[in-house]
């Protein structure tokens, strides 16, 4: 076989299925190529068929596309799986299956392809999540970046966590902020840095759910755009104003060291592992014990409030460490490009 993707990988033809086989199909044990009872890769059709499903179906979908392919700590394949393993995970529903869509352009190293796919297969043998469908599809050479790969993510809940933010919640950060994007940002602009990236799947979170099932008010995983694009969000649906401590922020100094030199706000930065929440005041507590047994470094680093002048309302402000307070806006415009 080539050494690179040909167009004839993509023409659905033998080409195609001998790629697939290598590349998909036998690194996948038969139950992760469906779901119990139902249908998937096992059995190629025009799509799956998910059986015995008991509960409320959340669904989610993603397309990656980061530059570099591979990072300390992963690759796109990473995170193909795990951003839409944790899109569902913050809907507080279990995941049970994905589908995936991969593009590539033609002449794309195959080596290259085998390890990215080999990395998304992996993180859903270590989740026990079936890949039950897919497409593969190749695009003449430099007619768009390598490698795009969209994935489907299926989940089970009785309960989904839709945000609804209320007056009083306290928001927590799960864990130290914009690794990721610092780490992205150092490759592309050729900076060194010891950093590596964040990416996992954040599944443990669905215990906490389970156990607080009213208080927990909202659940994201602040991927582009940071926090600063979840708290606008949330500032925006509730008509409440928040407010951020930036002391409190958990920030590793790598992370500082490369906003420094790029200018960019670690606020904004992508996170790959990270979870954001708006919680009841009187569970606050119990709630940082219980994602610290969990294994996470959680934050408490701010409330959400009814401001005292209604022109106030839809604002997330940042009280600095010396005592001052400005305005977080919603980030806007080429943050760092292609970062996820």
């Amino acid at each position: 076989m080539t050494d690179r993707i040909l167009l004839a990988h993509g023409n659905g033809g033998k080409e195609t299925q001998e790629i697939l086989n290598r590349l998909i199909f036998s690194k996948l044990p038969d139950y992760l190529k469906k779901t119990k009872s139902g249908v998937g890769i096992d059995y190629p059709d025009d799509g799956a068929v998910l059986s015995d499903v008991k509960g409320k179906i959340v669904v989610a979908t993603d397309s990656h596309t980061v530059n570099p392919y591979f990072f300390p700590g992963g690759s796109i394949g990473t995170l193909a799986a795990t951003g839409t393993i944790n899109d569902i995970v913050m809907m507080g529903a279990e995941p049970i299956a994905m589908l995936d869509s991969i593009v590539v352009s033609e002449g794309f190293p195959l080596d290259d392809l085998d390890k990215i796919l080999t990395d998304m297969i992996n993180i859903l043998k270590e989740n026990n999540i079936p890949l039950v469908g897919g497409d593969f599809k190749v695009m003449p050479r430099d007619s768009m970046p390598g490698i795009v790969i969209n994935t489907v993510g299926i989940g089970i809940t009785e309960n989904p966590i839709l945000d609804r933010v209320q007056e009083n919640d306290v928001i927590i950060v799960t864990g130290p902020i914009g690794v990721h994007g610092a780490l992205i940002a150092s490759l592309q602009y050729g900076i060194e840095a010891s950093l590596k990236s964040d990416v996992n799947q954040l599944t443990k979170l669905l215990k906490l759910f389970h156990e607080f099932p009213t208080d927990i008010h909202g659940a994201r995983d602040p991927t582009r755009g940071g926090i600063a694009a979840t708290l606008n969000e949330w500032a925006q649906l509730s008509d409440k104003m928040i407010i951020i401590e930036e002391k409190k922020i958990p920030i590793p100094e790598e992370v500082k060291s490369v906003t420094q030199i790029t200018g960019l706000d670690p606020l904004v930065l992508a996170n790959e592992g990270v979870a954001v929440l708006s919680v009841a005041n009187k569970a606050s507590k119990e709630i940082v014990r219980e994602l610290e047994n969990l294994g996470f470094e959680p934050k408490t680093i701010g409330k959400v409030v009814e401001p005292i002048d209604p022109k106030n309302k839809r604002l997330v402000i940042v009280r600095t460490e010396v005592g001052g307070a400005k305005i977080l806006e919603m980030p806007t415009g080429d943050i760092v490009p292609r970062i996820c």
